[in-house]
């Protein structure tokens, strides 16, 4: 399997970040780590084996950066008002960095790219679609922790406002950003298992379903635990759904 990567200094989180890509054809995929994990985090935990076979088929080429934000959150780094800045960065960075080197990679401009992710990383990937609706096609959130508030027990500031899709969805005005929203679809799974909340994932999928966005939540079950077993079964289903 091929596999290539870079690094670069980010202006936006004024530090260095890791993207990889393994594949060589086919559409992009950009994948978020868990909130602790970095590019090659999916590598070494059997999800990127787990989609090989679309992957060495030229149907996909996956792409993976560092958790920067997450991996704050998770360590708390710094201030919560430092952890917000960076969440909202880290979603800037996606759309003004990681994109176009996407798009410079697949020789084409124009090209619409699929998210996915996991835990935190599920944030990640409904959050950038939800804020750039005309750089992606479809989201994939696996056991999806959407409300970090919550989670982390801090009240968010306005970064973080803007970069939760549970918190700016109920304001978003009607404009070109929700008009091309409703043209793509999210999709969010979640186990019954260990550590799971389909909860999380059903309150999103309300707000929205109330601003008329396509979308749709798979509960696995109680068989299914918040862990990488359960999304290497979920990620190839849901990657064979979405794309041809």
């Amino acid at each position: 399997m091929i596999k290539t990567g870079s690094r670069w200094y980010s202006p936006r989180l004024e530090q260095e970040i890791t993207l990889i890509r393994w594949g060589h054809w086919g559409q992009p995929v950009l994948l978020f780590p868990t909130a602790g994990g970095d590019a090659e985090e999916p590598e070494r935990m059997g999800l990127i084996g787990a989609i090989g076979p679309m992957i060495e088929a030229g149907r996909i080429k996956i792409y993976c950066c560092d958790s920067i934000a997450g991996r704050a959150l998770a360590a708390k780094w710094g201030s919560v008002e430092y952890r917000c800045w960076l969440l909202n960065q880290f979603e800037a960075y996606v759309a003004h960095e990681a994109v176009p080197a996407i798009r410079a990679d697949c020789r084409d401009d124009s090209i619409e790219v699929v998210t996915a992710g996991a835990s935190i990383g599920a944030f990640k990937a409904v959050a950038v679609t939800c804020r750039y609706p005309w750089l992606f096609r479809a989201a994939i959130g696996m056991s999806g922790t959407y409300d970090l508030e919550r989670l982390l027990g801090f009240q968010g500031t306005t970064d973080y406002y803007f970069s939760a899709p549970i918190r700016f969805m109920a304001g978003l005005g009607e404009g070109q950003i929700l008009d091309a929203l409703r043209q793509r679809f999210i999709l969010m799974a979640s186990g019954q298992g260990r550590w799971e909340d389909p909860d999380e994932a059903w309150r999103v999928a309300h707000l929205l379903g109330g601003r008329g966005v396509p979308n749709r939540v798979d509960v696995w079950g109680p068989a299914y635990d918040h862990d990488w077993p359960t999304w290497r079964q979920m990620l190839p289903i849901y990657l064979n759904q979405l794309i041809s």
